[in-house]
């Protein structure tokens, strides 16, 4: 997620492979309403990073403002958003404790807000429809600098299938989920940022 690089040409081939034929273009409202009742979710993910290197993982999410991002061996990296904040916990220097951003400054916070509203003017910079897929690209309004966030989406039923996150610094990450499992119990706790010898690695 934050750690940064990826190629979304790669993940899009993936994703064409695996999503059924939609319908037509979802409506932003529709989009909103998704996603808003999305209290809960757990998925596997491959992320393309900007070096066409590939990470793997498990994600799980817990709205509003909390996502887990726990990464596959050999990277074994962990990343929590939490309490306004987002905190990366790399396994090569445990001592150093997390490296902390604050939420709002990352794309990804469009998805956490307690209420989601697509259709805020300037939130939404970009709305398309290929045939298959609905992606829009959102923004902060207030913050435009931040980045943006691109977001797949499948329809019959709704489903989040990618998202890409394009950050101030100019780099991409795309995210590609596997099956989600949403409405499933997930404890507070797998999303407290701690030191690394108090955090739960479950």
């Amino acid at each position: 997620m934050i750690k940064p690089r990826s190629l979304f040409a790669p993940a899009a081939a993936m994703l064409a492979l695996t999503l059924p034929v939609s319908a037509e273009q979802i409506s932003l409202n529709d989009l909103s309403a998704y996603l808003n009742r999305m209290k809960t979710a757990k998925a596997n993910f491959t992320q393309i990073n900007d070096d066409g290197t590939i990470s793997t993982g498990t994600l799980m999410l817990k709205r509003p403002g909390r996502m887990r991002f726990e990464y596959a061996s050999p990277d074994n990296t962990l990343v929590l958003a939490s309490s306004g904040a987002v905190a990366i916990y790399d396994p090569k220097t445990p001592d150093n404790g997390p490296e902390t951003y604050p939420l709002n400054q990352t794309p990804l916070s469009i998805i956490l807000d307690e209420r989601v509203d697509l259709a805020r003017a300037n939130m939404v910079v970009g709305h398309d429809y290929d045939g298959t897929a609905t992606t829009i690209t959102a923004q902060d309004p207030d913050h435009p600098e931040y980045g943006n966030l691109q977001l797949v989406f499948t329809d019959d039923p709704v489903q989040l299938r990618q998202w890409v996150i394009n950050d101030d610094a100019g780099s991409s990450t795309t995210v590609v989920l596997g099956a989600m499992e949403t409405g499933v119990a997930l404890n507070n706790r797998l999303f407290t940022i701690t030191q690394p010898d108090q955090r739960d690695n479950r």
